[in-house]
């Protein structure tokens, strides 16, 4: 396997996470982005903990998405992060042309 292989293989799974995500962001209340990770969450906690006068993050996410295209599945019902790097979390707007449930 030549490296061009290599990269068109993993050009490839990058697509199709791409595409992934974009079919199931709208399942998601939170973007949540560490130094390793990215998220899709319905639930984030996030504890600021110091230890020795380090700070550090603890996360923990329910019902979540994870972007890795080297895991075989992605949906996860709990995750539990710790991190000494930034954090962002975002809430999602969701879309205003969401169709309403008829009743």
């Amino acid at each position: 396997m030549s490296v061009e292989d290599v990269e068109a293989y993993e050009n490839n799974l990058e697509l199709e996470l791409y595409r992934e995500y974009r079919d199931v962001v709208n399942l998601f209340s939170y973007v949540v982005e560490t130094e390793r990770r990215f998220y899709l969450a319905n639930a984030v906690d996030v504890q600021v903990r110091t230890n020795g006068g380090e700070v550090f993050f603890e996360l923990t996410l329910e019902d979540a998405w994870v972007w890795d295209i080297y895991r075989s599945s992605r949906f996860v019902k709990n995750v539990h992060v710790v991190t000494f790097k930034d954090v962002n979390v975002e809430e999602l707007t969701k879309s205003e042309l969401e169709i309403p449930s008829g009743n």
